[in-house]
């Protein structure tokens, strides 16, 4: 069996990664609800280990960096106002990096986040990694795409969680995190296998 052309080679989009200093760096839904309890993420602490070394190499490098959380409010596993809802603290913002609230998958949708890319004289590359690889950054890489974006996403910097298909079966976290970068590199971004393929 042979793989299709992507839909990107079809219509002759750029496949080329960016420079991570030319880039804007959004780092979506690293907070502790993914670490703990009913939403825990196989691979977490390793896919947050790289998203950790990924905003260090960006702040090195003197890009602009975004975090987005996920508010699902007060007594579930995302209330931003709880430590279970918090930012990871290895990928904590500092000073002068804003933060976007959002409630649902796509970061763009009815949050500020175009207006704070904007503010803050984003380009068009958009470095995206976080938690949940089939969701809320497949997502937002559509949504980045359908803004005239050109995101890439950084593999070893998302996770996932392992999931029953629609036959019953079980789809382990990998499995799931492989189709969801191949969905996502079909059209809507480039994929970055490694931090170290955009810094080095």
């Amino acid at each position: 069996m042979s793989a299709s052309a992507t839909l990107r080679d079809v219509i002759g989009l750029d496949n080329r990664l960016p420079r991570l200093a030319d880039a804007t760096l959004v780092l979506i839904d690293y907070q502790n609800t993914y670490r703990t309890g009913v939403m825990a993420l196989e691979n977490a602490d390793r896919a947050l280990a790289a998203g950790a070394g990924l905003l260090a190499a960006a702040r090195a490098a003197g890009a602009r960096v975004v975090h987005v959380v996920n508010d699902g409010g007060p007594g579930t596993p995302y209330d931003i106002r709880a430590e279970i809802g918090a930012i990871c603290a290895e990928v904590a913002p500092v000073d002068g990096e804003p933060v976007v609230v959002k409630k649902s998958p796509d970061a763009f949708r009815d949050t500020d986040l175009e207006k704070t890319l904007r503010e803050l004289g984003a380009g068009q590359d958009l470095v995206l990694a976080g938690f949940m690889t089939h969701m809320c950054v497949t997502f937002t890489a559509q949504g980045a795409f359908l803004h005239g974006y050109r995101p890439t996403v950084v593999a070893e910097a998302c996770a996932t969680r392992s999931l029953t298909a629609p036959d019953g079966t079980v789809v382990p976290a990998a499995a799931l995190h492989t189709a969801a970068l191949t969905t996502v590199g079909d059209l809507f971004a480039t994929v970055a296998p490694t931090v170290a393929d955009l810094v080095g």
